[in-house]
């Protein structure tokens, strides 16, 4: 497949472990208030590969959490650091510790990191995270209507994606229908944040198996547009990464970085249980 791989900029990104955040009552979709652990800091039991339901917890973001307190500086690091980019600690006790992003979680505004649970046990809060960032500006030569974001060239590639009659087909677990997807509707850019699959409906997530998703696994978003923002188009397709866990709120759900979109259906989906980023990174 072509690309314009080779004309991407890598540029350095940085952010620091973010403190976790809550403490306040949530309203679940039945209307009751729970205190749960929710965003942010080390989450050292929650990884990609593990699974996205039944955790307590809301919003739960696997492995560790950056952002920085500058606006305009946490804007480019959420927007340029793609799935699969390459990123090390480079202070505190855990630093030269390699490990990738999962993906990045809007609203929030985090940036999630895979690590090894023996660097995990040596970070802190503030710790500093280097993220190479490459991969926006990624261009397939021969489908001028597809557009790719926010994934690594170098994951793109491990994905199993064939190319037949102007098509292409990639493994994926599960499909999602446009009417299950929810909180991050409207917004203005998919080239960063993530939107959320509604799980209240659970007799729905269990008729698409949604009920068995995992962090990292790959999925296919039907008559769902993510050109120019989030949001329904009939016949549109659209490719995303699950990145956070399930949620008690009305609107929301495991939330999904979308990495390939089209208006047009020029993307099919294969069933594959084994579609799951963290199987292509450690190839």
């Amino acid at each position: 497949m072509k690309t314009n791989k080779t004309r991407l900029v890598m540029q350095s990104l940085q952010g620091k472990i973010h403190h976790p955040l809550g403490g306040n009552y949530r309203i679940t979709h039945e209307g009751q208030p729970q205190i749960l652990p929710a965003t942010g800091g080390i989450t050292y039991n929650v990884k990609v590969g593990d699974p996205a339901f039944g955790w307590a917890g809301d919003h739960v973001e696997p492995g560790v959490s950056i952002r920085n307190e500058d606006t305009n500086e946490n804007a480019a690091l959420t927007t340029f650091a793609c799935i699969g980019n390459t990123a090390k600690v480079v202070s505190g006790d855990a630093k030269g510790a390699l490990g990738y992003v999962i993906g990045v979680h809007g609203g929030i505004n985090h940036v999630m990191i895979a690590f090894e649970q023996d660097d995990l046990e040596n970070m802190a809060i503030d710790d500093k995270i280097l993220v190479k960032g490459h991969g926006q500006g990624m261009q397939l030569l021969d489908y001028p209507e597809i557009s790719v974001m926010s994934i690594d060239p170098e994951l793109f590639e491990k994905l199993n994606i064939i190319e037949k009659n102007g098509e292409l087909t990639i493994d994926v677990v599960a499909e999602v229908p446009a009417y299950l997807m929810g909180s991050g509707i409207g917004s203005p850019s998919a080239y960063t944040g993530d939107y959320d699959i509604m799980t209240a409906d659970t007799d729905a997530i269990k008729e698409f198996g949604l009920d068995q998703l995992r962090f990292g696994d790959i999925v296919l978003l039907r008559d769902c547009d993510n050109s120019y923002g989030r949001g329904y188009l009939k016949g549109a397709v659209s490719i995303g990464v699950v990145m956070h866990s399930d949620c008690v709120k009305m609107g929301h759900g495991p939330g999904v970085s979308t990495i390939m979109t089209t208006k047009k259906a020029l993307i099919k989906g294969n069933i594959d249980q084994n579609a799951n980023i963290g199987k292509y990174m450690s190839k």
